[in-house]
């Protein structure tokens, strides 16, 4: 007998729908197989698809839902956008104010507010863990850009709330939006670091609200929105002094793939050191569907 599982398409990060970063959401995924999970992440062909297995409300409400979040080649141990999107996606279907998320580094909560008449979640990032700092000339090479085109007043430094990223502080953000850098030539960089990726930030955004314009580079591209690299560059950006502890602050993202994305992030400093890291945003849902297997 053929098994069907509906699912839900959402734009993460987005102030409008078609824009942000797509996710695919089955909130009841009960019944498949990792194998299968994998090939239908191949099948969606987004960056994430994420896959939900309920237990029942007390269970689910005390100890968070169990979400697993598959990349096209990969199981992801945590992304951001896929965890900001399920929980929209669940919290719309309960009518609660905050969903917890059983991911394969911890529990991640999200909490929901309505803002502007719209639901706006936050989530909270595992306190940070301040890695290596790299060399300016090295990472230079590695991005195929003029050393100069990098700030030199603070570090590029590796941040973790999860998946570690290298913080590299750009002078412009022209130079940013025109840079084309080779993956291969990034890989083969990273490789013997401890960052797995690059989160570049340039501090002269396109929209007067924001105070940082990002972009993170990786195999399949420019990826619109990155959350689990927003966290990293506001622990970053309030250890560095490029943002006031507990402020909201907007990074944009996206712009060069003309797919928008608004990251509010915020996080606090205590003894010199970022803790409860926060990054949050609006979804909007633009497609559901049933897959048949």
């Amino acid at each position: 007998m053929p098994r069907t599982y509906p699912f839900v398409w959402v734009d993460v990060f987005a102030p409008t729908a078609l824009e942000g970063n797509q996710l695919a959401v089955f909130p009841d995924a009960r019944g498949l197989s990792d194998e299968e999970m994998q090939s239908v992440a191949r099948e969606t062909h987004l960056s994430e698809t994420t896959f939900v297995f309920p237990e029942g409300d007390p269970v689910d409400r005390e100890r968070g839902y169990r979400t697993r979040i598959f990349a096209v080649a990969e199981e992801m141990p945590f992304a951001g956008h896929p965890t900001l999107g399920t929980a929209s996606v669940l919290a719309e279907r309960t009518a609660v104010d905050e969903v917890a998320l059983r991911l394969n580094i911890g529990t991640i909560p999200v909490h929901f507010t309505v803002r502007e008449g719209r639901r706006f979640g936050e989530m909270l990032q595992n306190n940070p863990e301040v890695g290596q700092t790299h060399d300016r000339g090295a990472v230079a090479r590695a991005l195929g850009v003029a050393e100069e085109e990098i700030d030199p007043k603070h570090p590029i430094q590796t941040i973790s709330t999860g998946v570690p990223f290298a913080i590299v502080p750009f002078r412009r953000r022209d130079a940013l939006s025109r840079l084309q850098p080779s993956w291969s030539s990034m890989s083969d960089y990273l490789r013997g670091t401890d960052a797995k990726l690059f989160y570049l930030l340039a501090f002269d955004p396109v929209e007067p609200s924001a105070a940082a314009h990002a972009r993170m580079v990786f195999l399949g591209g420019d990826d619109p929105a990155t959350g689990s690299a927003a966290g990293p560059a506001i622990a970053w950006m309030v250890l560095h002094g490029r943002a006031k502890p507990g402020a909201s602050t907007l990074i944009e993202q996206g712009l060069e793939v003309h797919r928008r994305s608004h990251l509010y992030t915020r996080a606090d400093l205590r003894d010199g050191r970022p803790v409860n890291v926060r990054v949050g945003g609006y979804c909007a849902p633009v497609i559901e569907g049933t897959l048949t297997l």
